[in-house]
């Protein structure tokens, strides 16, 4: 049996990951192809806890501990969920992966893309993914989003523009190294213009 793929999805908050990974959720299956959506922090249980501590705005979380809570998460969503499911043929839907803490806590906390990189080697056993869709967005266009969803602002939704810029800017740089794996999709088209998008990066991932 064939090795399952990973694909996962990229960007800002507000930039429509979830809306994105639905709607490719459903086209894979009709197409044919065994999948799973899942989404990080969480997945399994042990990793859903970590995403309630790493989100809570009443918790002061030193970056360091951050980077090593979102490793932690992502090891045990590898281990229990991740390597079964594609091992067993079965895709995989993420929308988060390593690229988010090498942009947030590497670029966005200051720790350096490197140093991040070090401890998610550790955590996911060198798992990378097939494809990666960065959905590109103006960080101030993400922050109008979700001001609009009529949803508090969990603890990283509360940063300064700065932090949402170094962010973007590393997303950028991340997706000029990889271009292999990276496809880089306008998140501010229409909805059915970005599925488009998304359908037409994997497309030769389902191609015999």
């Amino acid at each position: 049996m064939a090795r399952g793929r990973l694909i996962t999805i990229e960007g800002l908050d507000g930039a429509g990951k979830t809306t994105v990974a639905t709607g490719l959720v459903a086209a894979l299956e009709a197409g044919g192809v065994g999948v799973e959506l899942l989404r990080e922090p969480g997945g399994v249980v042990l990793s859903e806890r970590i995403r309630t501590l790493v989100k809570d705005p009443s918790l002061t979380v030193d970056p360091r501990a951050e980077a090593l809570l979102y490793a932690a998460a992502r090891a045990q969503l590898v281990a229990e969920r991740l390597e079964p499911l594609l091992s067993a043929g079965t895709w995989v839907l993420l929308d988060r992966f390593v690229d988010s803490s090498l942009a947030y806590q590497g670029a966005g906390r200051g720790l350096g893309v490197a140093a991040v990189a070090a401890i998610n080697e550790l955590a996911t056993g060198g798992l990378q993914a097939d494809r990666t869709l960065l959905l590109r967005l103006d960080p101030a266009i993400g922050r109008a989003r979700q001001a609009v969803r009529g949803e508090a602002p969990d603890r990283l939704e509360q940063e300064s523009a700065a932090f949402f810029d170094r962010i973007a800017t590393a997303y950028e740089e991340l997706a000029a190294a990889a271009p292999g794996r990276y496809r880089v999709i306008d998140a501010t088209a229409a909805p059915a213009e970005v599925l488009a998008a998304a359908r037409e990066a994997v497309a030769d991932l389902v191609a015999p």
